[in-house]
């Protein structure tokens, strides 16, 4: 497929595009505070400004986007805010195929199903299977996620091979974790976005965003538009990626 060197409403390098962005999706409540709103309605609006971007880094030709939904930590906060998110999440599922109709965007569920409702495991399932055959982005969403579980799981799994004889421990490599992980076959992360000021990774994909080049954005999510989206692409085409070298 051919691009502009430039795109040029963006100055965006159309040549030299992340491969996947990783999101940690920061301040939907402090967003609501700030404007006298209860929680639920800056999750809402949070929802909303996801739509935009995963349809905007789509247009791009990014070819996966991974967003922080829900940690395996965010069961702590209190039962009504929880129950919304997952009511929320559950409508953001059926509304896939209506809301990103036409976006060719692949959806895909990471993290852990077991403390999820019978009805939220059955939705993920079927939007899946209905958007398992587009081409375009990959959307991960990372729901009940928490990337210490995910690699103590992985290491599980070899554990379980390694008693099976399937592997060896001796030659286990990067590529065989990689392997057991839930981003299993995906390009690891390049960019990292984290909205709302904070500089930190709160359990999010570990192993995946080793060489990332990670932009902190102060604005709220709920405020993060497609052109905040292209400002981060841009600080990281005018990185230095040098994995180690010199």
């Amino acid at each position: 497929m051919f691009f502009w060197k430039k795109r040029k409403d963006s100055g965006i390098d159309m040549n030299n595009l992340p491969r996947h962005i990783g999101v940690i999706m920061d301040g939907n409540g402090r967003w609501a505070k700030k404007r006298g709103l209860p929680r639920s309605a800056g999750h809402s609006a949070g929802a909303e400004s996801l739509k935009k971007i995963v349809t905007e880094a789509n247009n791009l030709g990014i070819g996966y986007i991974t967003v922080y939904a829900f940690s395996t930590e965010n069961w702590k906060r209190p039962k009504a805010e929880v129950d919304f998110l997952m009511n929320l999440l559950l409508d953001y599922l059926r509304d896939a195929e209506r809301s990103l109709a036409g976006e060719n965007v692949r959806i895909r569920a990471i993290g852990s199903r077991n403390e999820l409702s019978e009805e939220i495991r059955e939705q993920i399932a079927k939007t899946e299977a209905m958007t398992k055959d587009r081409t375009g982005i990959v959307m991960n969403i990372a729901l009940n996620y928490g990337s210490r579980e995910e690699l103590v799981n992985a290491a599980k799994k070899l554990c379980e091979k390694a008693v099976a004889g399937e592997v060896v421990p001796d030659d286990l490599t990067e590529q065989d974790i990689e392997n057991e992980l839930y981003t299993a076959g995906q390009p690891e992360v390049d960019l990292l976005i984290r909205t709302s000021g904070e500089q930190r990774l709160s359990n999010f994909m570990l192993w995946q965003v080793s060489y990332a080049e990670m932009v902190f954005v102060e604005k709220a999510w709920p405020d993060f538009k497609p052109k905040d989206l292209h400002e981060c692409i841009r600080i990281f085409q005018h990185r230095g990626r040098r994995f180690g070298g010199v």
